[in-house]
């Protein structure tokens, strides 16, 4: 049998798509308020997440625009589903009327 040749393939990827395996990084609040410009640049320019905490429980997160849109594209595909299933097995219909009253609408 012939030598099994490997051919290493490499591409460069841009800095905004490369993410930190490791995860996102955590700060505290206190440190994020002295440091929110540069925050601000590295989640929007490096795609860098960033969890911020307050007394050790983390409270929040700095993404990207880009990751807002997918979490909401996310979010919207799993209700869509949800309403599908609904639909699918009959469960009980709100009429369109009564939701635009309790609404206010």
């Amino acid at each position: 049998m012939g030598a099994c040749k490997v051919r290493a393939v490499s591409r460069v990827i841009p800095a905004a798509k490369v993410r930190n395996v490791s995860g996102p990084k955590r700060l505290s609040t206190t440190r994020a308020r002295r440091e929110l410009a540069d925050l601000v640049n590295r989640v929007a320019y490096s795609g860098e997440r960033i969890v911020l905490e307050r007394r050790g429980k983390d409270v929040m997160a700095l993404v990207s625009v880009d990751d807002l849109k997918l979490l909401e594209k996310i979010e919207d595909e799993i209700d869509l589903r949800e309403a599908r299933k609904r639909l699918r097995d009959g469960e009980d219909l709100v009429p369109w009327e009564d939701v635009k009253a309790k609404l206010g609408l």
